[in-house]
């Protein structure tokens, strides 16, 4: 059977429709805020992960990876203040975004390249290095959400985001799976540092990809200043509601939890268990994993129930993940409980992100996503101070008459504190805020049925019968 070639007309309107000149405006942003997750996420996959590492093979103290993890992310999130103050300097968002993604891009010189020319100071220079590149990263988040926000409706961010979260998990993945058999092939050879050399720069090439994407984008909107511009303490005394800067105290808080233990995960995984740096890869990897199979659902659950109901079930959750590293040392254990860490976090990320873009008035968005990231910055640094005073202050066992904990050091005693206190914070504060939009109305032991992993095994069990609800 001979093929019948396309019409002509059915070509030039596939052409049309496909060709960046001919998008529609918002697809065309759409379309590239998709693109820009995968050079993202390469950089995660194979910078953003792989530091801690680097930072342990220039002889980094658990002190030095405690600053590795707070001191960029919070000097960052004071350039999120500096953006929204130059915000009118730049004709649009969409340039403002490009220099601060050629900031990241530049950025992994310092990184890989002064450790290596002055070793003796090499985790200091990797902590500069690294607070260089958040800078610049938090410099275009402001811009960055605020601009794709303004192309979404907003019972479609959740599941866009979802989305675009999804093809950053699986290039993660994909990108961590490479780039830790490339370090263990120079592992192998005592070259590790090579391996390390190679991988940043590729990186750092590679997010310089979407700044030649964005320059492509046609349409996009022009900077529209506030016509009635207030200062950061000023919007948070008077430009948000109640609601909000309670949902703020609930956000900084478990970033505090969280960090206690964050930092020290590498180190537990690495110097206390002797992980291979495959291994270590692979538990990584399966958070990512997780967060990719189940980031659809929870893009959906928070768009159709609302982020409040996301986030009460996944702070609960992620509450007792850490503390389950106390009860098992074997590796396929933890990789297991590190794929449900990802499914957990992938939810409450999102639910963190969404909430703040519903929660104030769409002029104030970009401003209120850098307070939100500057509370959640200031979280994340008193998180790992208290995690490093808790590793010189925690005993390594624990004696309850006849039963003996002894771990490979007390950082699993470290993770289930953190565990405890992630569980008050959502406790205590989840009664404080609500949900700003109107959504579908549920008892909570009915929407437990509409989580990712739980729902499809709902509908399989419900599948015989022919029902649905």
């Amino acid at each position: 059977m001979i093929d019948q070639p396309t019409p002509p007309s059915r070509s030039i309107e596939r052409d049309r429709r496909n060709h960046p000149a001919t998008l529609e405006p918002h697809e065309s942003g759409r379309r590239f805020g998709i693109h820009d997750g995968i050079f993202q996420a390469i950089a995660q996959g194979g910078g953003e992960h792989y530091l801690s590492a680097f930072a342990l093979l220039l002889s980094a103290t658990p002190l030095q990876l405690s600053i590795l993890s707070a001191i960029p992310q919070l000097l960052g999130t004071w350039a999120q203040l500096v953006s929204i103050k130059i915000s009118h300097w730049f004709p649009s968002q969409a340039s403002q975004v490009y220099w601060g993604i050629i900031g990241q891009s530049v950025s992994w010189i310092p990184i890989f390249g002064l450790p290596l020319l002055w070793p003796e100071h090499g985790p200091w220079l990797l902590i500069a290095g690294v607070a260089i590149y958040f800078t610049c990263t938090h410099f275009t988040s402001p811009a960055w959400n605020s601009l794709i926000t303004e192309l979404l409706n907003p019972n479609e961010r959740g599941t866009y985001f979802a989305r675009r979260s999804r093809v950053v998990a699986i290039t993660s993945l994909l990108v961590l799976c490479l780039a830790g058999g490339l370090l263990s092939i120079f592992e192998n050879r005592d070259l590790l540092w090579v391996g390390f050399s190679i991988l940043f720069m590729t990186v750092g090439l590679c997010r310089s990809a979407s700044a030649i994407l964005l320059q492509q984008v046609t349409g996009l909107p022009l900077h529209t200043p506030n016509s009635n511009p207030t200062g950061f303490l000023d919007f948070l005394r008077t430009g948000v509601s109640h609601n909000f800067r309670h949902f703020l105290l609930f956000s900084g808080l478990m970033h505090t939890a969280v960090l206690i233990a964050g930092p020290f995960f590498v180190l537990y995984l690495i110097q206390d268990l002797h992980l291979a740096h495959w291994q270590y890869g692979t538990w990584v990897a399966a958070g990512i994993l997780g967060q990719f199979l189940t980031l659809p659902g929870w893009g959906q659950f928070g768009d159709r129930f609302g982020n409040k109901a996301l986030l009460t079930f996944t702070g609960l959750l992620v509450a007792f993940l850490p503390m389950l590293y106390l009860f098992c040392t074997a590796w396929l254990f933890l990789v297991t409980v590190n794929f449900f860490g990802g499914v957990v976090w992938a939810g409450l990320g999102l639910g963190l992100n969404n909430y703040v873009f519903d929660a104030v008035h769409p002029t104030d968005r970009a401003k209120a996503v850098a307070v939100s990231s500057i509370v959640n910055a200031i979280g994340w640094a008193l998180g790992t101070v208290a995690g490093s005073f808790l590793i010189h202050t925690v005993p390594s066992s624990l004696h309850m008459g006849a039963v003996t904990l002894e771990p490979a050091s007390n950082l699993p005693f470290i993770f289930f504190l953190s565990g405890l206190f992630r569980l008050l914070v959502s406790i205590t504060l989840f009664q404080t805020f609500h949900e700003p939009r109107q959504v579908e109305q549920r008892a909570h032991r009915r929407l437990l049925w509409e989580l990712p992993l739980l729902k499809p095994l709902r509908q399989f069990s419900r599948r015989p019968t022919g029902t649905d609800q």
